[in-house]
């Protein structure tokens, strides 16, 4: 019997060195909890047998307990890197679209070739739907979202027109060379520059030139400009004429012209559909100032793209767009479990529900008891090397005691077996 009991001992002690080994060799591992061997004796007695004599069987593994305590909390800088602080699993799905649920720890997320926001084993990290404000419009797992990350923002619209304000100077001269040509400076005074879009949404640059043709006379007291105007190589007409002509009197206000110009359609140098734009050049002035640009619009809109992805404290998830646009895209789904100690370990860092954890109850960082999400940082291990390290040793020793116990109840039974008569 007590060869059986010594047993039962040595497998114990086997059991709990795996499990402290197990703890040590995920001492790395990004959201990983250790566990804990708890064992029970056992004792085998009947009604008739007296209390007091009742003699133990062995030990027993009563279960292995995981220990879900806070790890160390590690700075990456990554936005998409996620930290509980506190109480909470994060929800992922091995497939966008599909049912299946995992729960894990481990907040390093990625973004993969479809724009799926993954974890580093393409789990799918699951959000709740937001409106435009980022208030959730739906909950619970059938309301759950995998995280995508949208490539562009906002409908492309053309440039159809432009307000240019400026001030020309009263004492510029007249260009050195009277015949004008882009390729000169000496041709023309002064350029302005602004950007317009196509009906694609992709940004054009067009050039205003100016050119001082007269100057204050005696018996003349305006001054004489003109402007032209190009899109890249394309030079903007006004009925096959590609000088605008401007004129201000002597106290510097505009003469000419009198409304808006619109050019002639012509197509963008991008390829996309024909274009009209009106050029507003209501707001010149002509003062002794320095020329200056005081104001430039025009009502075109090109098409978004991603350019950076923040995540808040309350798990808002916001993406920010080159052309100014800003898009709550989800909020981090968070879920806890009655009793996290009876998830089932399913490798890879992820936790599925039993009969003993009860259903996966869902929330929102900050609230309802569920920790806190902090972004840029992941969660490390929890396993203490130096405590696992003693608990190794001191297993190591029970090991060696219940194997000189069995070594013992070996020699004693081949000392019985030679007895000779």
């Amino acid at each position: 019997m007590s060869f059986y009991t010594s047993l039962s001992g040595l497998q114990a002690s086997q059991k709990e060195m795996s499990t402290i080994s197990h703890n040590l060799a995920n001492v790395a591992t990004d959201g990983f909890k250790k566990s804990r061997v708890n064992f029970a004796d056992v004792i085998a007695s009947s009604v008739s047998q007296s209390p007091t004599s009742v003699v133990g069987s062995g030990v027993v593994t009563k279960s292995i307990t995981q220990q879900f305590g806070q790890g160390n909390l590690i700075q990456t800088g990554s936005t998409l890197d996620l930290a509980i602080s506190g109480d909470g699993f994060f929800a992922t799905k091995p497939d966008a679209d599909g049912s299946k649920v995992n729960f894990t720890r481990n907040g390093s997320f990625l973004v993969d070739s479809n724009r799926f926001v993954i974890d580093g084993k393409g789990g799918h990290l699951q959000v709740f739907p937001v409106d435009g404000s980022g208030a959730v419009v739906a909950s619970g797992i059938d309301g759950l979202a995998s995280l995508r990350l949208p490539q562009t923002s906002g409908t492309p619209t053309p440039t159809s027109s432009v307000a240019l304000s400026a001030n020309l100077n009263s004492s510029s001269s007249l260009p050195t060379n009277g015949t004008f040509n882009r390729f000169d400076p000496t041709s023309y005074n002064q350029s302005v520059q602004t950007t317009v879009y196509d009906a694609g949404g992709s940004p054009m640059t067009m050039t205003t030139y100016f050119v001082r043709n007269t100057t204050p006379t005696v018996g003349d007291p305006t001054s004489d400009w003109t402007a032209y105007n190009f899109i890249g190589d394309q030079p903007l007409d006004v009925g096959g004429n590609n000088a605008v002509a401007m004129q201000f009197d002597s106290a510097g206000q505009r003469i000419q012209p009198a409304a808006a110009v619109t050019f002639d359609a012509f197509t963008p140098p991008t390829g996309a559909g024909e274009q009209t734009i009106a050029l507003d050049l209501t707001a010149m002035t002509q003062t002794a100032a320095p020329f200056v640009v005081n104001s430039r619009s025009q009502d075109g809109t090109a098409i978004g793209q991603l350019e950076s992805v923040a995540i808040d404290n309350e798990g808002i998830v916001r993406a920010t767009f080159s052309n100014g646009d800003s898009q709550a895209l989800g909020k981090v789904a968070l879920a806890n479990f009655a009793n996290p100690t009876g998830l089932r370990q399913m490798g890879d860092g992820y936790w599925s529900a039993t009969g003993l954890s009860g259903s996966a109850v869902l929330g929102e960082a900050n609230q309802n008891g569920f920790g806190g999400l902090m972004s840029g940082i992941v969660e490390g291990s929890n396993v203490d090397i130096t405590e696992e390290l003693v608990a190794l040793i001191a297993a190591q020793r029970n090991f060696q005691a219940n194997a000189k116990a069995l070594d013992t109840s070996s020699q004693i039974s081949q000392t019985i077996v030679n007895i000779r008569t």
